[in-house]
């Protein structure tokens, strides 16, 4: 299940409905990204991430659908906030079950590294005198040459 919202989550709670229905899986792999406070050389207070709701729930549909067809899965569970979110806020979480562990870290890294890079979500940093708008960063991209095959 995929949601994109302003509101926050609670760790625990999604991972006790990823339990609850993962009841044939050996494992569940969980990640949480957070705001940071700090940028390459100025302090963050905040983002604010812009999205179109179709594209971006879409975009993440596929990248679940391709680690379905990657990986033996169960649940997989994928929240990105969007809006202001302050420094030292949550800002995403990825969740998967799968039979055994390693199917479980890899789809989750998998679901990870492609949603920083495949997901059209437009990213301001809010600096204490002054906004602007991120590029995508070069290691972002770089972390998808491990998933070559899967493209």
């Amino acid at each position: 299940m995929i949601s994109i919202q302003t509101q926050d989550f609670s760790q625990g709670n999604e991972y006790e409905k990823l339990r609850l229905n993962a009841t044939s899986d050996g494992a569940i792999v969980t990640f949480s990204g957070i705001v940071r406070d700090f940028s390459e050389s100025d302090k963050v207070i905040g983002i604010e991430l812009e999205h179109y709701p179709e594209m971006t729930h879409k975009a993440l549909d596929e990248i679940c659908n391709e680690a379905r067809a990657n990986w033996e899965l169960g649940q997989i569970r994928v929240i990105h906030r969007v809006g202001k979110i302050m420094a030292n806020e949550q800002i995403v979480f990825v969740g998967v079950s799968a039979l055994h562990r390693r199917a479980a870290f890899e789809a989750c890294e998998f679901i990870m590294d492609f949603l920083k890079s495949k997901v059209p979500i437009w990213k301001k940093e809010i600096h204490p005198e002054q906004s602007r708008w991120v590029q995508s960063k070069a290691a972002d991209k770089d972390a998808l040459k491990r998933w070559k095959e899967f493209e």
